[in-house]
């Protein structure tokens, strides 16, 4: 494994233009991997944008469909559970975003996010956590 984990504030911006679009772009030179979680997580946002009416419910669904061939290994969340519940508690921050953080600890790799209160949470106390726009690639 010698991807770099998304998340899916980073993934959606693959298939919504978005500030930061251009800058993810380039990330789909690299190999990527998420938690499994990046599905729902993407429904989600998929939905609140809907909501918001930032998307009709057509061009949702188009995103979700990019989205599903979307060249992103997806790693069972099973097995990161307790080291996630772990990383949670230990920074103060839902468990949901652990686990992207626990998926690039386990395997070594840079965690890239579009969420900037996470990377300044998490600025020097946790390897490897790279803020969208700090993403060299």
């Amino acid at each position: 494994m010698a991807a770099n984990v998304v998340d899916a504030r980073v993934a959606i911006k693959w298939v919504i233009a978005e500030p930061g679009t251009d800058q993810v772009l380039r990330l789909l030179r690299h190999e990527l991997c998420a938690p499994d979680l990046l599905v729902a997580d993407c429904a989600n946002i998929l939905w609140r944008k809907t909501r918001l009416g930032e998307l009709s419910a057509r061009e949702a669904s188009l995103a979700a469909r990019l989205l599903e061939r979307a060249e992103i290994e997806l790693i069972p969340m099973r097995r990161l559970l307790d080291r996630a519940a772990a990383l949670a508690i230990a920074f103060g921050h839902p468990a949901h975003d652990a686990m992207y953080l626990a998926v690039a600890e386990s395997f070594g790799r840079p965690f890239v996010t579009a969420d900037a209160r996470l990377a300044r949470k998490l600025e020097g106390r946790a390897p490897a956590v790279l803020l969208l726009g700090d993403f060299a690639g």
